[in-house]
């Protein structure tokens, strides 16, 4: 048995703390001592109940630190090694935990363990929404919102990356210094809808393949109407809310539009999916593309503030707890 804090949800919107005992990692789990846990908006969702758990339950999905045990029938992993994980049953705000193998990856020795909770799992985001879901193509327009943020600064070098044009919106004057010192070629500062008009004036009316919409609500109807015909809209998250019920219509009299709401369980569901992933996030990182500001760190203890300055908008960048 081995001694365990955490956060779990007992209720909606309401995190306890409590101190417990752990159980040696079951079958086909892994036991891991946190070095660094990443914050997401997918925590917000449980926390809140937008994206309704079973209570009580744990809540945090990216983690990173050092394997304690490995339970029977776990293959290629040892104590003593260093992971990262992203996915599983929510309850990486702990300072230990277990969860199963099929979710964690060894840690290369040039990534330390709060890059690692900071960026794997936005970069294995990016990784299968700009390579997989849609492949990008050098010399291809993107609009991707929110693009000073978590996600959106991986996204913009990685684009950048491979020869991609990029348009972004923010949502105050001082993130769009932070948008162009990631490559962004255009950057929107705008609420609401009222970007649209500026995405065509930047196209010349000729409109986009594909828009990566993480806002919601706001944003939702605006960003179909910058689509060109047989374009992709990726809704990939609810910042500021769940989008109306879609008519199909919309998207008929738009040019036959495809919509999708992708999950990036969906997409490492196989471990060679999930390696693969790993593999080629890891291996941009280590070429230096990547340039990533030191992540926003909270104590653990502190989890509720990290929820709220997130939900305000008042963080750039990632953003960790450390135990």
């Amino acid at each position: 048995m081995t001694a365990a804090q955490k956060f779990t949800i007992t209720k909606t919107d309401v995190l306890e703390w409590s101190e417990d005992t752990l159980a040696a990692p079951p079958a086909d789990h892994v036991q891991i001592r946190h070095d660094a846990i990443g914050v997401n908006y997918i925590d917000i969702y449980h926390r809140t109940g937008f994206v309704a758990l079973p209570l009580p339950s744990g809540i945090g999905v990216e983690g990173a630190g050092v394997l304690e045990a490995v339970g029977s029938g776990v293959t290629g992993f040892a104590a003593g090694d260093r992971v990262a994980y992203v996915g599983g049953p929510p309850g990486a705000y702990a300072t230990v935990r277990n969860i199963p193998a099929g979710r964690v990856v060894k840690l290369p020795k040039n990534v330390s363990s709060e890059i690692a909770a900071a960026l794997i799992f936005k970069g294995l985001t990016v990784e299968y929404l700009m390579r997989r879901l849609y492949a990008v193509k050098a010399g291809e327009t993107v609009l991707w919102h929110a693009i000073a943020g978590g996600v959106g600064t991986i996204a913009c070098q990685w684009l950048k990356h491979i020869g991609a044009t990029v348009i972004g919106t923010v949502s105050s004057e001082d993130k769009v210094a932070v948008a162009r010192a990631n490559g962004c070629d255009h950057v929107i500062v705008s609420k609401g809808t009222e970007f649209v008009q500026q995405v065509k004036d930047i196209t010349g009316g000729k409109l986009l393949p594909v828009v990566y919409d993480s806002i919601g609500k706001d944003t939702f109807m605006g960003s179909l109407d910058c689509l060109a015909p047989r374009g992709m809209m990726v809704s990939f998250g609810y910042a500021s809310g769940q989008p109306p019920m879609v008519d199909t219509g919309w998207l008929t009299a738009r040019g036959s539009l495809f919509l999708t709401r992708p999950s990036i369980a969906h997409y490492t569901a196989k471990r060679e999916e999930l390696d693969a992933a790993a593999a080629a996030f890891f291996e941009i990182l280590a070429s230096g593309k990547l340039k990533q500001t030191p992540p926003k760190k909270y104590a653990l203890r502190d989890a509720m503030k990290a929820h709220q300055d997130m939900q305000s908008r008042a963080t750039t960048g990632s953003v960790i707890l450390t135990p």
